[in-house]
């Protein structure tokens, strides 16, 4: 599980804020929404009365009834998971309270004084589990108790909020059909469940919750397969709830996609007024997996740096020009090669004034790099014209300034041509710093392929995937815990089903191959200072891996065959490292030999189509 990281900038915000006002708040909720609102509030008291009567009585009760306890916990969380939609969407902060995960929240995280940065610990059901399982902790009672006592009052916050927020018809739907997007990309995979792993009962509750409510949105003459769809999937769950053994791919194409566009219908054919929300998944994505389903310029700055390709044009052009650097001999494509996925191939580049020297990391990939937030492996740049200006600053990796940059481009006459076509409407009477920054972020942008074989076979073409690759997508989603960090559909680590707050993950990597020492790379920690942060990098996506070679930040793995033995060993417990905030279990996955050159065949058919 990762570190979560909270963006807090007015700068996100504001990317984050919706074109239009909201109206539909302003009107009365009709009857339906009235309904749907009485029915969450009544899902939320009864969680909280089960917990109170019956889950706290059974871990205060004297001696320990494990089977009891355990069995009261798995309802109270298939109780949470009836209202999880509504609570997830409506009252996130709140419902983080309830579910959230097992590890530190870091709050202020980007602000230029990291003293204000705040480390708020983890509370809820995830916080819970590891007190009953894989065995109960009969030392951690009194601290047990604690954590319900947490729950029972945590939950009070939300009764609260529920007991009068008007509801809009079309909010409802768009967190119905989030919420589908989160049972394919988190509920399948125990990433909220991680020891119990009890994970398709309870896609399976929140799913039979939802039709529930789905059902008063379909009048007879609706002609739709919605709530059949949903009945056949609650089925499939309950027939199939063994988690080592449950097949994603089926459930995923022949069920989950067809009820998130079920539901993306609805959506659509609702009358009045919807704001529209600068997500980086579209609101009217259908899947996960639609072509367009994600927003490239979701992380910009702001409307005015969105994407064209005017911008495109001029950016790749300054891409590949090394007189933006210092000493005119490195251009950003020197370390992202297009035949490389836009790596260099290397373990570390070298420095530009002193070839015996080596960069302090491993260079990544450019592509998709549009479908994250934070850049750098230590999460310090916010945007990619932020990441952009520091490269071409850093000494190290080019040793430009923006003032050299413009007087060169702008006795170009080519240059100050393409400028001119990327920024009609500028009021700057110059080439400015941010034109020449958002034109290289805007090619960067434009790098972003999700048409792979995984997608075409997300999209319907069954027979886009192998036999032994759709083994390795299973084992990927489920025995190796793969995805519980690199996300579907994007396989990085900015978390389902917002995709707003992206995560790092302390690992525990070795300095080298020839020993177990941990490389003393601090990352997120030296930009933060929490010190739960020690040793923690980005999560990158695992698109294209096949041609990104080495790995991690500190590129000491050569093949994937590596970096699948370090994970299926336990990270930098599997090396006997000390690493006290290792955020990777440190239990051995125990894949053989056949499983891991599976999931190696899998992450293999993510390669990009160019």
């Amino acid at each position: 599980m990762a570190i979560v990281f909270m963006l807090f900038t007015g700068l996100f915000i504001a990317s984050f804020t919706p074109f239009y006002t909201d109206r539909t708040a302003q009107t009365r909720p009709g009857r339906r929404e009235r309904e749907i609102r009485e029915n969450v509030f009544h899902q939320i008291v009864s969680f909280r009365d089960y917990v109170r009567d019956s889950f706290f009585a059974a871990v205060n009760k004297e001696p320990a009834d494990t089977l009891m306890v355990r069995r009261a916990f798995l309802r109270s969380r298939s109780l949470y998971k009836e209202f999880e939609w509504a609570a997830t969407y409506f009252a996130a902060d709140l419902a983080e309270r309830l579910n959230g995960p097992p590890v530190q929240e870091i709050e202020n995280a980007d602000l230029l004084d990291p003293s204000l940065a705040r480390a708020i610990d983890p509370v809820g059901l995830q916080v819970i589990e590891p007190f009953l399982y894989p065995e109960y902790n009969a030392a951690g009672k009194e601290a047990l108790i604690s954590e319900v006592a947490h729950l029972i009052t945590n939950t009070e916050y939300l009764v609260g909020y529920f007991a009068d927020h008007p509801l809009a018809d079309w909010r409802i739907l768009d967190a119905a059909k989030l919420e589908v997007f989160r049972i394919v990309a988190l509920g399948i995979t125990g990433f909220d469940n991680a020891l119990s792993l009890n994970s398709m009962e309870e896609s399976a509750a929140s799913l039979k919750s939802m039709r529930n409510m789905l059902s008063s949105y379909i009048s007879k003459n609706n002609k739709t397969a919605l709530l059949q769809d949903l009945d056949t999937a609650i089925g499939y769950l309950h027939q199939h709830s063994d988690f080592a053994s449950f097949d994603r791919a089926v459930f995923i194409t022949r069920f989950a996609n067809k009820i998130s566009t079920g539901i993306a219908q609805l959506e659509q054919a609702l009358p009045g007024p919807k704001i529209r929300y600068n997500r980086l998944l579209k609101q009217g994505a259908g899947t996960l997996f639609d072509p367009d389903a994600f927003n490239v310029d979701a992380f910009s700055p702001g409307p005015s740096f969105h994407t064209t390709a005017a911008k495109v044009a001029l950016g790749k052009k300054l891409f590949y020009d090394a007189s933006l650097s210092g000493t005119g001999t490195r251009s950003c494509a020197s370390c992202h090669r297009p035949q490389q996925a836009f790596t260099d191939g290397l373990a570390k580049n070298t420095a530009l004034h002193d070839p015996a020297k080596l960069l302090k990391r491993n260079v990544p990939t450019l592509l998709n790099a549009a479908l994250q937030s934070n850049y750098f492996y230590d999460m310090r740049a916010l945007t990619l014209e932020d990441q952009t200006r520091d490269v071409i600053r850093n000494q190290q990796e080019m040793d430009g300034s923006m003032d050299a940059i413009i007087r060169y481009v702008s006795a170009s006459k080519s240059y100050t041509s393409l400028f001119a076509n990327a920024f009609p409407g500028s009021i700057e009477k110059e080439i400015s710093p941010d034109q020449v920054a958002n034109a290289l972020a805007s090619y960067v942008r434009s790098l972003t392929k999700l048409n792979s074989r995984f997608d075409e076979y997300m999209r319907g073409n069954e027979g886009a995937l192998s036999a032994q690759e759709l083994k390795g997508f299973n084992l990927f989603m489920g025995k190796a815990k793969c995805a519980t960090c690199h996300f579907i559909p994007l396989f990085n680590g900015v978390t389902p089903p917002k995709y707003v707050v992206s995560e790092t993950e302390v690992l525990g990597v070795p300095a080298s191959m020839a020993d177990s020492t941990l490389d003393p790379d601090q990352g997120y920690y030296d930009v933060i200072g929490v010190e739960s942060c020690k040793h923690a990098f980005k999560i990158p996506t695992i698109r294209n891996v096949d041609r990104t070679a080495p790995y991690m930040h500190n590129g000491v793995y050569e093949t994937l065959d590596q970096v699948m033995e370090f994970y299926n060993n336990g990270g930098a417990a599997g090396l006997r490292i000390s690493l006290p905030n290792q955020t990777l279990p440190g239990e051995k996955l125990g894949l053989t030999e056949k499983e891991k050159e599976e999931i190696i065949a899998f992450m293999k058919s993510l390669e990009s189509n160019n």
